[in-house]
């Protein structure tokens, strides 16, 4: 007959198990550690190797009587003051608690309850209150203790000692001034001066501008990192500047011998049908034909290689304004395999050092939606613009002026064929062009509508229904209006526009 089976000889493993079985008890720790000192010493001076749960009890019940701050209190002193309550514990010390429960005096604030006083109150500077820098994030003074900041560019910001309840307080005032160090003075400063230290983010210009009607349209993109509008007004005064020394030679043609206008022209007519099948950005095919006009304007190109300066100067430009552009094997595709992929490579590296690698070019679709912003993002008044200001790509006419005065006039033409209301002051302050300096090229533009379709790609891409059939109805426009504007269908080539 098997022996019977020991009760320390069964554990449960499965919590869910304890006590399904009838007759059959759990060896825990304790148990076991109580039999194996019972063992050892006979049974005699069995100590308690955990608390009893009526010990329990009463400290939860003294700890749950110790009232207890809101957001004062986060250390575990109730704890200890419980331990130290219960005599009979032996295993326990009541010095167990550690000196850093102690209260040390130090009070948690939240951040709505700041009340920044370091930087003291901030009456005297509301109006400037959007060129204070934050603090560090925190919660205010800490004893003694100062966060370190890092600036740069900028000296470091001094901070007082909180003053004392019976004196008044002293304010700061942080005066951040464009281009200079950070400079702290005390008990503020007259308007005036603040206004001449922090300097202003727009030029002399626009303000008068703004002063004589015109809306600031920058004011409501402020709360808009992404449309950087603390620094449009610099951003498009740099570009007016590159302007200049971006234009290729408007007359670069009499030093090639071998090209002509209308070669030029067919050349660019098939890169909008290349820049259309790849799904390229607009700003790559602007791009990519000053890339073409700047080369030729330096270097002298046979007619066998014509085509290859333009690939590669789609390829340059796809590589520079696209996230993901087009491997060279597309582009020698789409050129019918006439030239090779390291022809296409090797004339990179010319075409780059003929340019001085010298890629800033102010693209014309920046000046557009800039003005299409004063035009309230007119969705078909910028639609026809693009198809106009693209007019200029293939018209060597344009190439004199600039790309900033392309678009102004791109954006007249568009807003008078669609009846969108006069060139009010709004728009020649943020196009920079008047109607009176528009007009020039305005008339080319008129004139180049009332010609026949010299321009295949051109005209298909944009009589699409995807882009309004701006190519159809900008020619309607035209041929019903040419008289008013004494233009003529029989135009040459030479022509500088309409009388």
């Amino acid at each position: 007959m098997p022996p019977a089976r020991s009760q320390r000889q069964r554990t449960v493993t499965n919590e869910n198990e304890e006590g399904t079985a009838a007759g059959t008890t759990r060896l825990t720790r304790a148990k076991a550690a109580a039999l194996a000192s019972e063992d050892s010493s006979g049974g005699a001076g069995v100590k308690k190797p955990l608390q009893s749960k009526k010990a329990t009890q009463i400290s939860m019940n003294a700890a749950a009587q110790r009232k207890r701050a809101a957001l004062g209190d986060v250390s575990n002193v109730a704890k200890g003051e419980a331990v130290e309550g219960k005599k009979t514990q032996g295993a326990v010390k009541a010095g167990l608690v550690s000196k850093a429960a102690q209260p040390t005096g130090i009070q948690k604030h939240s951040r709505s309850n700041s009340t920044r006083s370091i930087l003291g109150a901030k009456d005297n500077n509301k109006k400037v209150a959007t060129e204070l820098k934050r603090t560090a994030s925190g919660s205010g003074v800490l004893g003694g203790l100062q966060k370190k900041r890092n600036t740069s560019n900028t000296q470091p910001i001094k901070e007082e000692e909180p003053p004392a309840a019976s004196s008044p307080k002293k304010t700061v005032s942080v005066e951040i001034v464009s281009r200079e160090s950070v400079e702290t003075k005390e008990n503020g400063r007259p308007e005036s001066e603040l206004e001449e230290a922090l300097g202003s983010i727009k030029d002399v210009d626009v303000k008068a501008a703004i002063a004589a009607g015109v809306p600031d349209l920058d004011v409501e993109d402020l709360d808009d990192p992404l449309m950087v509008a603390e620094y449009v007004v610099e951003i498009f005064d740099y570009l007016r500047e590159l302007e200049q020394s971006t234009m290729p030679n408007p007359n670069y043609m009499d030093d090639q011998e071998d090209l002509e206008w209308k070669m030029r022209g067919i050349l660019v007519d098939w890169l909008i049908e290349v820049h259309t099948r790849f799904h390229l950005l607009p700003e790559t095919l602007f791009l990519a034909v000053n890339i073409i006009d700047r080369f030729l304007s330096t270097k002298v190109v046979n007619l066998a290689r014509l085509q290859l300066v333009g690939v590669t100067a789609m390829f340059i430009a796809s590589k520079y304004e696209e996230v993901l552009s087009p491997h060279v094997a597309n582009f020698r595709h789409v050129a019918d395999d006439g030239f090779t992929e390291q022809e296409i490579l090797g004339a990179e590296r010319f075409v780059l050092s003929a340019l001085n690698y010298d890629l800033s070019y102010p693209n014309p679709m920046n000046f557009l939606r800039r003005i299409s912003k004063a035009d309230s993002y007119d969705i078909q008044t910028r639609t026809l613009g693009k198809y106009l200001m693209e007019i200029s790509l293939l018209d060597h006419r344009f190439m004199r002026y600039q790309p900033s005065h392309i678009a102004a006039a791109s954006m007249y033409l568009a807003r008078l064929i669609l009846e969108r209301g006069e060139w009010d002051a709004t728009l020649t302050h943020y196009s920079g062009y008047t109607e009176a300096e528009i007009k020039p090229v305005f008339k080319l533009m008129v004139d180049y509508l009332v010609r026949p379709v010299a321009h295949e790609a051109f005209f298909k891409k944009y009589a699409s229904k995807k882009f309004l059939k701006a190519s159809i109805l900008t020619r309607h426009w035209a041929k019903r209006y040419m008289a008013y504007y004494g233009c003529s269908p029989e135009g040459t080539e030479e022509a500088d526009g309409c009388r």
